[in-house]
């Protein structure tokens, strides 16, 4: 790793990066294609970026997942995708016959400057006497930003060129009820995370549409036959008819300081009311978006919730004298940082670090915003950080464990101490497309993992085991 030390800051410029502490735009836009009902990804650049995606994706949900490619050379560099983005599309619709094709660009076709909005609709006029998908395209060059501002920008996306576009029937409600539905946008989060969303909008009789929602398209049950579409993801009817909502819930404290959300478009152009929330991880979290829940629908929070919320209560004072005082260092995506900050700073633990390799320019007023009323010392926080810093400030906080993606396991490794797994991705462990991080239940799950970290890290120390603690 090259670096430099100026002599004007006297402070280490880094000509590159050591590790990520991120990953690439388009592979967040992927992700939130694939979580629309007979959509196929479509990458507007070299076959290689699509490649990597699918493996890295793969490693995760353990299931297949196909992102078609314009596959440009480099004559296509000098001369322009434009023919082979077409092509591409041609290609989509006679293997797939797809309903939507969702086309985001690269580095490489954002570089040269495609006109990619102007290529589509050059398609259209070409061939749309045959039956063409649905197109929306997004621009996701990778040195503008990080996955999640990819997997953010395609919902926007989504949308602006969806919603109120299209004529449909009016989203079917259940027979129970005649709420109005209720859009949640909840960014990325778990398969796992997606269908306890679901069951909640059901036990308050709400009919909603989450969007992007790949919790089967990405978490499949075995089929006898392979379906080169899974089932699944948020209808594109659903989808038009949003702007009907009655209101929408969009996760992410970082990402509503930005001021440019899906959910303050909707706000913004259709007039449909918008509550900025955080992930729900913790307590006071979850209070709020079931309040939240209350609010718009007149309904009271269902008696398994608050039984819930109970019981994690209960919790939080059996386990309190195990993990009061503990030092744990955050990594990761920004808003997950924010929520499991949050979460640790109510339940005794010292964040002493919290670093992403987002640029969003609000995770410290986030972190601030969720912890000054708990936290003596508030945490050093850094955005843009990749992993050789993060291991350089650890040298001197000395945590008791880490929190974030599997990326961090060769520290955890070398400090010796625990590593709990949250985030995308998890790669060095089975089933982290199921890991439920939302919701009361959740954070019970998030609350007994860490303190039997604790636990059996202090029962590996012990020279006599402790099999009572």
């Amino acid at each position: 790793m090259t670096k430099t030390k100026s002599n004007q800051t006297n402070k280490t410029n880094y000509v590159s990066t050591t590790n990520a502490c991120k990953l690439c735009k388009p592979l967040g836009a992927c992700i939130a294609f694939r979580g629309i009902e007979n959509c196929v990804p479509y990458l507007h650049g070299s076959q290689g970026c699509a490649t990597y995606m699918r493996r890295y994706i793969i490693s995760h949900f353990r299931e297949p997942i196909d992102i078609a490619s314009s596959s440009l050379s480099e004559k296509h560099a000098v001369y322009g995708g434009g023919p082979n983005l077409k092509k591409g599309i041609l290609n989509v619709m006679e293997k797939y016959e797809a309903k939507m094709v969702g086309i985001a660009t690269t580095c490489l076709t954002e570089t040269i400057g495609d006109d990619v909005p102007q290529f589509l609709y050059e398609f259209n006029e070409e061939f749309g006497d045959q039956g063409l998908p649905t197109l929306v395209n997004v621009a996701t060059p990778s040195y503008s930003g990080t996955h999640m501002e990819g997997f953010h920008a395609t919902v926007k996306a989504v949308i602006d060129q969806l919603v109120g576009k299209t004529d449909m029937n009016t989203i079917a409600i259940a027979p129970k009820t005649i709420i109005p539905n209720v859009n949640i946008i909840p960014g990325l989060v778990s398969p796992e995370d997606l269908r306890h969303l679901r069951d909640i909008l059901e036990d308050f009789g709400i009919a909603g549409t989450i969007l992007p929602d790949y919790s089967d398209t990405l978490d499949a049950p075995a089929t006898d036959e392979y379906a080169k579409i899974p089932e699944g993801g948020t209808p594109v009817a659903d989808i038009a008819q949003m702007h009907q909502a009655k209101a929408t819930l969009e996760f992410g404290r970082v990402l509503a300081a930005t001021g440019n959300t899906g959910g303050e478009l909707l706000r913004d152009r259709h007039s449909v009311p918008h509550y900025a929330l955080g992930l729900p991880i913790g307590l006071r979290e979850c209070d709020r978006f079931f309040a939240t829940l209350e609010t718009t629908t007149g309904q009271p929070t269902p008696r398994k919730y608050t039984q819930r919320r109970g019981r994690l209560v209960d919790a939080y004072v059996d386990g309190h004298k195990y993990i009061f005082g503990k030092k744990a260092v955050v990594y990761g995506e920004e808003d997950l940082c924010v929520a499991i900050t949050a979460f640790l700073a109510e339940i005794g633990v010292k964040p002493v670090l919290c670093a992403s390799g987002g640029k969003s320019g609000h995770f410290q007023e986030a972190i601030t915003a969720v912890t000054q009323e708990l936290l003596r010392e508030p945490p050093l926080v850094k955005e843009g950080f990749d992993f050789y810093e993060i291991a350089e400030e650890i040298e001197q906080l000395q945590p008791d464990l880490l929190i974030g993606t599997s990326k961090g396991y060769p520290l955890a490794r070398k400090l010796q101490i625990p590593l709990l797994r949250v985030g995308f991705p998890i790669h060095d462990r089975f089933g982290g497309q199921r890991t439920l991080h939302l919701g009361y239940q959740g954070t019970q799950r998030l609350y007994d993992q860490l303190v039997n970290a604790v636990l059996e890290k202090k029962q590996a120390d012990s020279p006599v085991g402790y099999g009572y603690l």
